[in-house]
């Protein structure tokens, strides 16, 4: 689950009640998944290798533990559309830990000694799961979220929200530039956040709607949830 900068991931994201209706430039798909990864990992293999310890932007948990934390949601989104018969009350019973007070609990972690590249591969491992699950279930499949049971397309634009915010997180204080494609965000922002202004720059935009930033004309957002359920 993406973090919040204010909230850990047990009270992230109130939200209203209902989806407004749909908006938005046609479906995510598996690619764009497998792009916003492999932009991710391209990225963040220019990171010093003295950095990983330092604090993620906002977040409470250092750059390694960030990553692992993205890596535990990609993977936990494919478990979830594993089974045959998807659950719908709750997560795939993996076990979840921290490695210390306060730090992400994840079923996935990356082994210290392979260093800044194993962590990398590890990342890119956790999005290849993702993308062959959402390749290979079929649209009619639904799995349970938090934020709504949701088919492969949702789990999808879950994976690239949290790739691309997570990323963002991390590039803070390193000076890498890290700018998503606009056209890989609007798919987004149609799927999965119908409230946000349809008129403003796509990555500002997802930004702000992640609690991350400002939106000129846009009151800042401390609360926030996407919508996981599939639209007509």
């Amino acid at each position: 689950m993406l973090e919040s900068p204010e909230d850990d991931a047990s009270t992230t994201s109130a939200g209203a009640a209902s989806a407004p209706p749909e908006h938005g430039p046609g479906p995510v798909t598996a690619d764009d998944l497998d792009r916003a990864v492999q932009l991710a990992v391209a990225a963040l293999r220019g990171v010093p290798a003295t950095a990983w310890e330092a604090k993620a932007g906002p977040l409470e948990w250092d750059r390694w533990e960030t990553v692992e934390h993205l890596s535990d949601d990609l993977f936990a989104y494919a478990a979830q559309l594993g089974p045959r018969v998807p659950p719908m009350s709750g997560e795939v019973p993996f076990v979840w830990a921290s490695r210390r007070p306060g730090g992400p609990a994840n079923a996935i972690h990356a082994n210290h000694a392979a260093g800044p590249d194993g962590l990398l591969q590890v990342l890119e491992a956790s999005g290849a799961l993702l993308v062959a699950m959402v390749r290979m279930r079929p649209s009619s499949v639904r799995a349970h979220h938090g934020f709504g049971a949701a088919d492969p397309e949702g789990f999808a634009a879950m994976g690239i929200v949290e790739t691309l915010v997570h990323t963002h997180d991390l590039a803070e204080g390193l000076g890498v530039t890290w700018t998503p494609p606009a056209d890989l965000c609007a798919r987004v922002l149609a799927r999965l956040f119908p409230d946000v202004p349809q008129d403003t720059d796509p990555w500002p935009t997802m930004l702000w709607a992640t609690g991350r930033a400002d939106l000129p004309g846009h009151e800042r957002r401390t609360t926030w949830r996407w919508y996981g359920e599939p639209r007509a």
